[in-house]
C-alpha cells in the first residue's frame, strides 16, 4: 500500500510539478527553483486525496509501464502550464512593440520579469502589472481547478496525444496573439499617424534634424496615451485569459 501511494504522488506530481514549471508568475525566473520545487510537491500532496481514484488505479509495478506513464504525465502538465505562458508571452511581445512605437526602442533595456532577457522599462511595467492582476483574480486557482478536471478530459491511461496537443497550442498561440494585437492597435495608429506627420515635417524642413527634436513629444504623446488606456488594456487582457485558455 505504501508503494502504491508513493507510486501515485510521484505520477501526480509529474503532471502538477510540469504544469508549474511553465506557469506564469510560478514558472518565472525570478522564483527560485526551490520554492517552485516545494509549491509543486505541497500542491501535489494536497490534489492527491481529490485524485486518488483517478491515479491509483493505473499504477503498475511494470518499469516499462511505470515509464510511459511517467512520460505521458510530464508531457500533458507542460501543455497546460504552456497554453497560460503563451498568453503571457504575447503580452510581452506586444508590450515591447508599444514600448517601441512610443519611442523607447532605442532606450536602455531592463530586465524582463519572466525572463533573464532585456525589455523596456514600459513593457516590464506592462507586464508585471498584468501579471500581477491575474494573481489578484486567483488565475491560479483556475489553473489548479483545470488540472483536477485534466484527469477527467485526460485519463492517465489516455496517455498523451501530440495531436490534439499541437493543435491546443496553435489554437491559443493565435488566438492570444490576436487579442494582443487588438489591445495595442491604439499605439500601431499613434505610431503610423506619428511617423508620418514627423516625416512630412522632415521633407519640408530637411535642414533642421526633426527626428531628435520630435523624439521628446513621441513619448510624452505615447506615456499621455498610455496613461488612459492603461485601465482598459488590463482589463480586457484580464478578461480574454480564461476564454484564450483553460475556458477555450
Amino acid at each position: 500500500m505504501l508503494e502504491t501511494a508513493i507510486l501515485a504522488a510521484f505520477l501526480a506530481f509529474c503532471r502538477i510539478g510540469a504544469c508549474f514549471l511553465f506557469l506564469p508568475g510560478l514558472g518565472s525566473a525570478r522564483v527560485p527553483a526551490q520554492v517552485r520545487l516545494f509549491v509543486a510537491v505541497g500542491a501535489s500532496l494536497a490534489l492527491l486525496a481529490h485524485l486518488w481514484e483517478a491515479i491509483v488505479p493505473h499504477v503498475s509495478r511494470q518499469p516499462q509501464t511505470m515509464l510511459v506513464l511517467i512520460g505521458s504525465e510530464l508531457l500533458i502538465g507542460a501543455l497546460i502550464g504552456l497554453v497560460a505562458r503563451f498568453y503571457v508571452l504575447a503580452l510581452q511581445f506586444i508590450g515591447a512593440a508599444m514600448a517601441m512605437m512610443m519611442g523607447y526602442g532605442m532606450a536602455g533595456g531592463g530586465v524582463a520579469v519572466e525572463e533573464n532577457e532585456p525589455q523596456p522599462e514600459v513593457a516590464t511595467l506592462i507586464s508585471f502589472s498584468a501579471l500581477l492582476l491575474l494573481f489578484v483574480f486567483d488565475f491560479h486557482h483556475a489553473i489548479i481547478q483545470a488540472l483536477v478536471a485534466s484527469y477527467r478530459l485526460a485519463p492517465v491511461d489516455a496517455l498523451f496525444n501530440p495531436q490534439s496537443a499541437l493543435v491546443d497550442l496553435s489554437d491559443t498561440l493565435s488566438a492570444a496573439f490576436f487579442v494582443m494585437i487588438r489591445l495595442g492597435s491604439p499605439f500601431v495608429a499613434y505610431a503610423i499617424l506619428v511617423n508620418l506627420a514627423i516625416g512630412f515635417i522632415n521633407k519640408l524642413t530637411p535642414q533642421i534634424p526633426i527626428y531628435f527634436i520630435s523624439l521628446p513629444f513621441v513619448i510624452a504623446g505615447g506615456l499621455m496615451l498610455l496613461y488612459f488606456g492603461i485601465g482598459t488594456f488590463l482589463r480586457l487582457f484580464a478578461d480574454g485569459f480564461f476564454p484564450t485558455t483553460i475556458g477555450g
